[in-house]
């Protein structure tokens, strides 16, 4: 990584079925060696499985999934004095949906199911109702930053 001067970030396109640009950025994390069409495929069979089981458009699952997700606050280990603190700081958007996304995926990949489309299915509709791993997984972050709340001052 440069020292002076931070790389531009990248702009993603749409992906061409929903013209979404969060479900193209899911499909790049949910791919493996390189094989973006066998993560589409994944991706848009648990959309049709969402779609048979919830009876609503799958895009709003999955909206709302990342939604309910999202962090706000996160701990920040922050040395003073020969001692570590975990500082709460708040979370730059872009990074709430990296680890929103990134959060959503490691849950459904060690979920029980068949196929990866049927866990990536129902844990974005556990996630969209405010259930789940990933929705577990933002809630520990969120207590862990109101348990360190006093050493906020610590803040960088």
């Amino acid at each position: 990584m440069p020292r002076r001067d931070r790389p531009e970030k990248r702009q993603v396109e749409p992906d061409l079925k929903y013209g979404n640009v969060h479900v193209s950025m899911f499909v790049n994390r949910l791919m493996y060696d390189g094989k973006k069409s066998t993560a589409q495929r994944v991706l848009y069979d648990s959309f049709d499985l969402i779609e048979q089981r919830a009876k609503k458009p799958p895009i709003e699952v999955f909206e709302q999934a990342i939604q309910n997700v999202t962090p706000q606050i996160e701990v920040k280990p922050r040395r003073v004095g020969g001692s570590t603190y975990q500082v709460p700081t708040p979370i730059d958007s872009r990074r709430q949906l990296s680890l929103a996304m990134r959060w959503l995926l490691t849950a459904a990949r060690s979920r029980g199911g068949r196929s990866m489309a049927e866990k990536l299915a129902n844990e974005f509709m556990d996630a969209s109702t405010n259930q789940g791993a990933a929705v577990k997984r933002r809630d520990d972050t969120h207590r862990m930053a109101e348990a360190n709340r006093a050493f906020s001052h610590f803040r960088f």
